[in-house]
């Protein structure tokens, strides 16, 4: 083996240790994407899976668990096959999270003195639990070798500026920056990492990509279910801390940052930052003007009956938490001075729906003004993330015919193959972390600076308790979020 193959090897992890093993985030996140990884054969051969759970099970009761979340990736024989190699990488491990002979145990268990002594430690874990798992890590020498071992962390990080901060100081006191790996999953979808490549490799795209052509952006991320037996952290937190702060702050970040010197690491992020430090400032007396929120109410979605949030289990009666967050932001810089940036976010929307909406300004001259087209609508970029993932660009040519009649073409920017698989998100990501690879994972300024640009809007709001607007499940959101565009021909995109 030559020395660069000896250093990537070392480099690996042999174990990857999921705290909160048992939880919805590993059943439906962590183990399909570590199946889907087995799958593809991007797994190591000496990589072992530590599941660490309070649940007094053994590991034979864990298998058939996982076994029972797998079954309906087997749909071949040959899976049965795949499926005994990967329940081959897993012990189980009886734990409490606060109970530090717990992680003595779990010390006890990761091989000692072997060449290859990197560990994952994924913490799939309530947010309030986040400084436990951390403190004890140190506490049973886990976190040493400084540099070594490596710490997943999921959104979000903290819950507002302060607790961020706070959060911060503790895994910097027992852990290097480049062993922290604060995720986004949405940072793992193909449509995003492709953004990058939309608009920097093409230069039919990136001259139009400024104040000068682009009227406004929209970043929709809706979601169809409620809140799923989550109301202990939902009903706290609210979407503008579950989504907006995070994914859609990530997703502007892509959309308008400048084109980094080099594919790495710190030089993405430090251009996103850049962006996020840009944007202007909301001022106390301002946030009605720029941010809307609602919570749904009964309604129907894909024909069923769903309760109101207020009835759902475990949610306060009277609780006037958020389900649905708009905000509106400019972006101070010489790109994008004056174009707004819309965001929403909601649930029980009528389905579940991500996209980056980029609206073009009207033609400079009125050319058609005498003809059938007196008014011709605007040219969209469309970008669509889930449950799709593909990019059309919208354009107008003229129908058959003697009149000057139009009619709007998608141009279908596609980048996938229909014979072509990718990697999804959870995927992607779990990947880059056993391979040490942080490009798409988020630095603490970054998460310090989209804590700053939402944190007027939530101080606001957590004085503003007496009355929260309502929209019926199954609708695109209340109708005060329209009064956040700046023109009356601005509306919201829904469709492709």
């Amino acid at each position: 083996m030559d020395g660069a193959k000896m250093d990537q090897s070392q480099n690996l992890p042999c174990s990857f240790v999921i705290f909160g093993a048992t939880g919805d985030l590993a059943a439906h996140k962590l183990l399909p994407a570590l199946f889907d990884l087995e799958h593809a054969g991007r797994l190591a051969d000496n990589l072992s899976i530590i599941a660490f759970s309070r649940r007094e099970w053994t590991t034979d009761d864990w298998l058939e668990y996982v076994r029972s979340i797998l079954k309906n990736k087997l749909d071949q024989p040959s899976c049965q096959a795949l499926l005994e190699r990967f329940l081959a990488r897993f012990r189980y491990l009886r734990g409490d999270l606060k109970d530090v002979d717990s992680y003595h145990a779990l010390a006890a268990d990761i091989a000692p003195g072997s060449a290859c002594s990197r560990t994952v430690f994924y913490l799939a874990i309530r947010p309030a639990d986040f400084v436990t798992a951390i403190k004890n890590l140190k506490v049973a020498g886990l976190n040493e070798p400084r540099g070594m071992n490596r710490v997943v962390i999921e959104k979000p990080f903290g819950e507002d500026l302060e607790s961020a901060q706070v959060l911060n100081r503790v895994l910097h006191q027992y852990f290097d920056e480049e062993q922290i790996y604060r995720i986004d999953h949405f940072l793992g979808k193909e449509t995003v990492q492709n953004l990058l490549v939309f608009r920097f490799a093409n230069t039919i795209i990136e001259p139009l990509w400024n104040r000068n052509f682009i009227d406004h952006v929209q970043i929709t991320v809706a979601e169809s279910i409620g809140i799923e037996k989550r109301a202990g952290y939902y009903d706290r937190a609210g979407a503008l801390r579950d989504m907006l702060q995070n994914h859609l702050m990530q997703l502007l970040t892509v959309v308008a940052m400048e084109p980094p010197p080099a594919l790495e690491a710190d030089a993405l992020r430090d251009e996103k930052v850049k962006v996020l430090r840009s944007i202007r400032p909301i001022a106390k007396r301002a946030v009605h003007a720029h941010a809307v929120r609602a919570q749904y109410t009964h309604g129907n979605i894909d024909r069923q009956p769903v309760v109101s949030y207020q009835q759902e289990e475990n949610v306060e009666p009277d609780s006037i938490t958020e389900t649905f967050a708009a905000a509106k932001f400019y972006i101070d810089n010489w790109r994008w001075r004056g174009v707004p940036f819309y965001l929403r976010t909601g649930k029980r929307m009528p389905r579940r729906h991500s996209m980056i909406a980029i609206r073009f300004k009207h033609p400079p001259q009125q050319l058609f003004r005498e003809t059938p087209l007196e008014s011709i609508d605007p040219n969209w970029v469309l970008l669509s993330i889930q449950p799709e993932e593909s990019m059309h660009m919208e354009i107008h040519v003229k129908q058959p015919g003697l009149d000057m009649n139009t009619r709007v073409i998608q141009m279908n920017a596609s980048f996938l193959r229909t014979d072509e698989q990718t990697l999804g998100a959870y995927e992607t990501l779990l990947l880059d972390v056993i391979e040490g690879d942080r490009s798409l994972f988020i630095r603490f300024d970054e998460a310090e600076w989209a804590w700053r640009v939402i944190d007027p809007i939530l101080k606001f709001w957590t004085v503003e308790r007496e009355y929260i607007p309502t929209y019926p499940a199954g609708s695109w959101g209340p109708a005060e979020a329209n009064r956040l565009f700046d023109s009356d021909d601005q509306v919201w995109r829904n469709e492709l």
